[in-house]
């Protein structure tokens, strides 16, 4: 995929996250006023539309929005340590480095300064950079918090940069967007046609696991920001490249810590920001330290895991750092598995993101997970399959209740989702359920993804509404497949459940 690159750039605090979040019509960057929450390059696609002007038909161009961190953040007394006293201005080349790469690559550099508080030192010393560097053409400067048209003439101050008349506009407000909006469409070339990326995935974890490592390895590039200093990455950050010719999208998240021990709210955001990925993934990398022990926040993610339904692949990283005489791989197995109860049916990657083993084990584990995920099971077939099961060993019920299915039916898919048509769907939950749970992945094709089970009474037909189903079949008129079963097929008669049958928890675990 090749798209046109506009990057925003500017000094701490004038609304570079803000700009990109009400270009991109979402929430993408982090938001705050605390100076220096971007560190990254955070980025996103974006579909400009073209000028009312132009004739009837003319497309809109796609491009990629780039937002940057502020220059010069960590530089003033008091601004640079964090909450548990890390110089933080030991990130500012790492910084300005993201930001470099970030004009280096783009067709447009919006320039962004503040209206209200007017030009200030640190700007004048980004724009003579800007003219220096011999980028003068690309440059658009974006005058920030104009509210109304009161703040105007305050904005063309900055037309003593020298790069033409700022563009107007509040970021909070959405004033001049419009007009800045055309600006970006005549300023970038035709987009090309965006090739969705055939996987994505999330890459989740503790602080300080290796997680910018590994997307920084599996991109090429220092794409994001590697320190020592714990929870260096803030945004969730979209990572595009390909593998074997086959476009990925990888998704590095905030490193997690406990709740109470959040520094401020941009931390709450982070987590946030971490949940949301985790959701519009299609496979989670849940990386593992294997330096140090499983912890209450990793089994507070693998909990999250289980929640959402997400194939996840359970990565230990930093096995270069270990003593293999300790510990055997097959006792690590064994210590992972009874830490992680909730996805003991993860499957486990062994790597080390600096060396860069392990990766191709990795990328295919991953899509292996995906196929499984998208695999449709024919309905025939998977109640043969439950049929089986529930004969072997059916739910049991204290008062003598019999179990009865009706039918069941795969529904969807990513995760996938089956329907049971059951006389009690009491009788189905809690140990049964899970014992079900392993005994499908054991005969299904889902032998390493979460199955989502979804237990319901059979819908039955008043009178009148068969006698009129009666009457349309009469005359000529197919029936609603789905009408009486909703999306399964029945079986011929209902299955007598054995409520005799043992219920120890040892065959549910």
């Amino acid at each position: 995929m090749s798209l046109p690159q506009i990057a925003i750039v500017g000094r701490p605090n004038v609304g570079k996250s803000s700009l990109l979040n009400r270009l991109a019509r979402e929430r993408v960057s982090i938001v705050d006023p605390t100076p220096g929450v971007t560190r990254d390059r955070v980025s996103t696609i974006v579909d400009i539309a073209p000028p009312l002007e132009t004739p009837r038909g003319t497309p809109s161009k796609l491009a990629e929005i780039v937002d940057t961190g502020g220059y010069g953040v960590y530089t003033a007394e008091g601004k640079r340590y964090d909450d548990v006293g890390a110089d933080l201005s030991k990130l500012t080349p790492d910084i300005e480095r993201q930001i470099r790469n970030a004009r280096e690559s783009a067709q447009l550099i919006l320039f962004v300064v503040d209206a209200q508080t007017g030009i200030t030192a640190l700007d004048e010393m980004i724009a003579r950079m800007l003219r220096q560097e011999g980028v003068h053409d690309k440059v658009v400067v974006i005058a920030n918090k104009v509210d109304s048209e009161h703040w105007i003439p305050d904005a063309l101050e900055a037309s003593g940069f020298g790069f033409g008349e700022p563009a107007c506009v509040s970021a909070e407000n959405g004033f001049g967007l419009r007009r800045l909006f055309e600006t970006l469409w005549e300023g970038i070339d035709e987009s090309a046609e965006m090739v969705d990326p055939e996987m994505k995935f999330a890459i989740v974890g503790r602080r300080n696991v290796g997680k910018s490592t590994l997307i920084n390895q599996l991109a090429g590039e220092p794409r994001v920001i590697v320190s020592e200093i714990a929870g260096t990455t803030r945004d969730a950050v979209d990572v595009r490249f390909e593998v074997d010719g086959r476009s990925m999208l990888a998704i590095d998240t905030a490193g997690l810590r406990k709740r109470k021990s959040f520094a401020d709210d941009i931390e709450y955001y982070a987590y946030h920001r971490m949940l949301s990925s985790i959701r519009r993934a299609d496979v989670v990398l849940f990386m593992i330290d294997a330096t140090d022990v499983v912890s209450s926040v990793d089994k507070k993610i693998a909990q999250e895991l289980q929640r959402q339904f997400k194939p996840t692949i359970i990565v230990v990283n930093k096995i270069d750092k270990v003593d293999k005489d300790a510990i055997s791989p097959n006792d690590f197995l064994e210590y992972l598995t009874e830490q992680l109860r909730g996805i003991d049916y993860a499957p486990i990657v062994f790597i080390s993101a600096v060396e860069r083993d392990g990766f191709k084990d990795l990328m295919s584990m991953a899509s292996n997970l995906y196929a499984q995920a998208g695999h449709r099971e024919e309905t025939g077939a998977l109640n043969r399959v439950v049929k089986e099961i529930l004969a072997m060993r059916g739910p049991s019920s204290r008062l003598g209740t019999q179990a009865r299915l009706y039918y069941a039916s795969q529904v969807s898919v990513h995760p996938p989702t089956i329907v049971l048509k059951v006389n009690h769907p009491k009788l189905f939950k809690g140990q049964y359920e899970r014992y079900l749970m392993n005994r499908l992945r054991e005969e299904l094709p889902f032998s390493e993804v979460p199955i989502r089970l979804l237990f319901g009474e059979r819908n039955r037909k008043g009178l009148d509404e068969m006698k009129d189903r009666g009457r349309e079949k009469a005359r000529g008129k197919d029936e609603d497949p789905g009408s009486d079963l909703e999306v399964g097929t029945s079986m011929d008669d209902s299955l007598p459940v054995d409520d005799s049958a043992p219920t120890d928890d040892s065959a549910v675990n």
